[in-house]
């Protein structure tokens, strides 16, 4: 692989820090080059950027583009030719700390356009695709009068969208009959049915159209879960998508998307976030019935997979070593776990155990 490729974890690190930047003028560069582009034609047009900067009346954002720009020319004079999957440059300053930033690597994928700019922020929309899930599973927890929209992207699950309507509960006091108010609020109730609807077909039919979703689940706490997925009220296709019965729920908001999606277990146990799951559970396990199958703290797990001890390492996503771990285990029959900082676990692993931890074959009591 080239040294300047990077993967599909790394690349979302990068992204991660890069959407912290910004400045007050447009002097953060972004530029992509796709594969078969000559480096050199592209040093030259940087060279020409470079020439006309002096047209910048700011000194302080004259001088900001220009160092963006010699740093880039300077990094891409380092290689000889574009590399398969092509290049992605990255420089600036930032504003308040005089900080600065230079990054030029390959993506996982090929990148796919010719994209130079200077701008407030950097350009990270062309890299984001490539580090979407491939499955995705659309949520949909539905009541009455309200609803939350979510995805489960791979180990993650992300709220979309929450929406609430008003519906009466009781029959008003009045004239009207008690049947035309039954009807009226039926009424209501379709209209919010339609209303969620046309928000998750919003969100989840780009999705369909990519083939990245894979399903959809539906659930809530009462009969109204039923009756949405009876009347039809999502698009045709994503109707086709529904998995599995409605499922029963307690709550709406990220709460209500992690209950539905843990009670869809048996409908979706191959996805990653269920596979992830089973081996944190088993961590605590281990953990809870000090078997000494369960282990922490780098110096002890470095001992460990030095012994062949290792049989799962489990790393959060943003440990400093995690490509060093990656590293090692490819060399061993050792299972590795990247968990994001979506799953719940994120933040115990990382305060209580330094971000890595492991399950063993074998106890190393007394080794």
């Amino acid at each position: 692989m080239n040294s300047l490729t990077v993967s599909k974890e790394e690349l979302k690190s990068i992204v991660k820090e890069l959407k912290k930047w910004s400045a007050h003028a447009t002097t953060l560069l972004s530029l992509y080059i796709p594969p078969g582009r000559s480096v050199s034609d592209v040093v030259g047009m940087l060279r020409q950027e470079l020439s006309i900067t002096e047209n910048i009346k700011l000194k302080r954002t004259r001088s900001k583009v220009r160092f963006a720009l010699e740093a880039a020319i300077d990094r891409l004079m380092r290689i000889p030719k574009t590399p398969p999957n092509g290049l992605v440059v990255f420089a600036g300053e930032h504003d308040e700390t005089g900080e600065t930033i230079v990054l030029m690597f390959s993506p996982p994928e090929p990148v796919s356009v010719f994209f130079y700019r200077t701008d407030k922020y950097f350009h990270t929309e062309f890299l984001e695709g490539m580090i979407e899930e491939s499955d995705v599973y659309g949520l949909v927890i539905v009541e009455r009068d309200e609803a939350t929209i979510g995805l489960l992207k791979g180990g993650s699950i992300v709220v979309l969208d929450e929406l609430e309507g008003y519906i009466p509960g009781k029959h008003t006091k009045g004239g009207w009959s008690q049947r035309r108010f039954d009807r009226i609020i039926e009424e209501m109730v379709e209209e919010f049915y339609k209303k969620v609807a046309e928000k998750a077909n919003s969100y989840f039919i780009p999705l369909l159209e990519s083939s990245k979703l894979k399903g959809v689940l539906v659930g809530g706490p009462g009969y109204s879960k039923v009756d949405f997925i009876k009347g039809s009220f999502l698009d045709y296709r994503l109707q086709k998508l529904i998995i599995g019965s409605p499922i029963d729920v307690s709550s709406q908001g990220e709460p209500g998307l992690r209950e539905l999606v843990e009670k869809a277990k048996e409908y979706i146990k191959e996805t990653k976030y269920h596979k992830i799951r089973e081996i944190l559970e088993s961590f605590k396990y281990h953990l809870a019935k000090d078997d000494g199958l369960a282990t922490y703290g780098e110096a002890e797990i470095r001992k460990a997979l030095e012994l062949g001890a290792v049989e799962t390492l489990i790393v959060v996503e943003d440990h400093p070593n995690l490509a060093e771990f990656k590293k090692i285990v490819e060399d061993r029959e050792v299972g590795l776990v990247v968990v994001s900082e979506d799953f719940m676990e994120y933040e115990w692993l990382s305060k209580a155990f330094g971000g890595v931890v492991a399950i063993l074959r074998y106890s190393l009591s007394g080794v």
